[in-house]
């Protein structure tokens, strides 16, 4: 009788391919994008291509870059966050975009524009004023920078769909779109950013209206295989606790406009992925995704840790959990890929160690590692 270990069954299971849309990733596994700011002047240099390359020669299927900042001057907050606009940090990222698959992955660049998490006078543009859906950073907060107008609307589309066409042009092999974590297309999402009284504003719907743009404006603007990706959450940076939605119905709302838009494949960000998302049932956000769009979707949070998320960005390191239940949900085709964020930045040989079934050298998370591109 052949005994199927839970380490055989992990290979079995993250190992299978999957396709979206026009793109054949070797196996389920995906790094989470995060900001690491080791890009001077917003060009990736020699340090980031490595740090990525390294990650996909060890097994992982699918890179998701850091966020990158679209060319709209109000994008961004920081002169070392990578930029997907210029000439010479187009030419970093496809360098970066060459490395990768030369290792054997594939790679899609998360494109960003933080809204009013920015603060006026902040780099890369510290003349570019802080903008949102209703000049809120976050909700019952007093304005601290000015709503969009229809121009700035249109000129953040603009720049969405520009990142877009570069990313295919420069050999990415999609994109993903950063709607989540309390961002710009999230706080027209979020009720509690959104006031506004014209057609971006007050129901579900209407609130998706602008991201449902963008998309509709990237999907046009790169080939009809092109995968595009829509990264969303219901935490915020600005509040942990805040929901997009509360019941399913709700999230339909939400969802329904931006797949009809051109989103091929939903990233449902969660601190925790084995937590249910609502009542009656144990499908978490990505699976609740799936069941209403009929989609492909990544879910991601806290794969292979035992910690808590904020505590662990506050310095405190965290030891490493069992993926059985993740198996489980994989195997159950309750989402369809895996995003690993702080296991995976610890130790980049994570996912060879899965799949080799060598799960007793992985390395717990320390919080020093967000120091290094190691």
């Amino acid at each position: 009788m052949t005994v199927t270990t839970s380490a055989s069954r992990a290979a079995q299971i993250l190992s299978r391919p999957i396709t979206l849309n026009g793109l054949t990733v070797p196996n389920r596994i995906a790094m989470a994008p995060m900001t690491r700011m080791f890009s001077p002047g917003g060009v990736p240099g020699e340090d980031v291509r490595s740090y990525y390359s390294r990650r996909a020669a060890a097994g992982v299927g699918l890179i998701v870059t850091e966020g990158t900042y679209v060319g709209h001057d109000s994008a961004g907050q920081s002169d070392r966050v990578p930029r997907f606009h210029g000439e010479e940090q187009l030419a970093g990222w496809a360098k970066v975009a060459a490395d990768v698959h030369a290792a054997g992955g594939t790679i899609v660049p998360q494109l960003w524009h933080i809204g009013m998490v920015r603060k006026d006078g902040e780099a890369p543009f510290p003349e570019a004023p802080a903008m949102g859906p209703s000049g809120l950073v976050t909700a019952g907060a007093e304005a601290t920078g000015r709503a969009m107008t229809q121009q700035d609307l249109d000129d953040v589309i603009a720049a969405f769909a520009r990142a877009a066409a570069d990313a295919e042009r420069i050999g990415f092999d999609g994109v993903e779109l950063h709607g989540a974590h309390g961002y710009l297309l999230d706080q027209f999402l979020w009720e509690g950013t959104n006031r506004r009284t014209d057609a971006y504003g007050g129901d579900p719907v209407a609130r998706t209206k602008f991201s449902a743009e963008i998309v509709a404006a990237v999907r046009a603007a790169v080939s009809p295989e092109f995968p595009v990706i829509f990264r969303y959450s219901q935490w915020k940076q600005q509040d942990y606790t805040a929901r997009l939605a509360e019941t399913p119905e709700e999230l339909e709302a939400i969802l329904t406009p931006l797949a009809a838009a051109g989103v091929d494949v939903f990233h449902a960000s969660t601190r925790r992925y084995w937590v249910p998302e609502f009542d009656g049932s144990d499908l978490n956000l990505a699976g609740w995704t799936k069941k209403i769009t009929g989609k492909q979707v990544i879910s991601v949070g806290s794969v292979g840790l035992d910690g808590e998320f904020i505590k662990a960005f506050q310095g405190e390191g965290s030891g490493t959990k069992s993926i059985d239940d993740l198996l489980d949900r994989l195997e159950a085709d309750e989402f369809d890929m895996i995003a690993v964020g702080r296991a995976l930045l610890q130790d980049p040989e994570w996912a060879a160690k899965v799949l080799a079934d060598r799960t007793g050298e992985l390395k717990p998370y320390d919080a020093a590692s967000l120091k290094t591109l190691s």
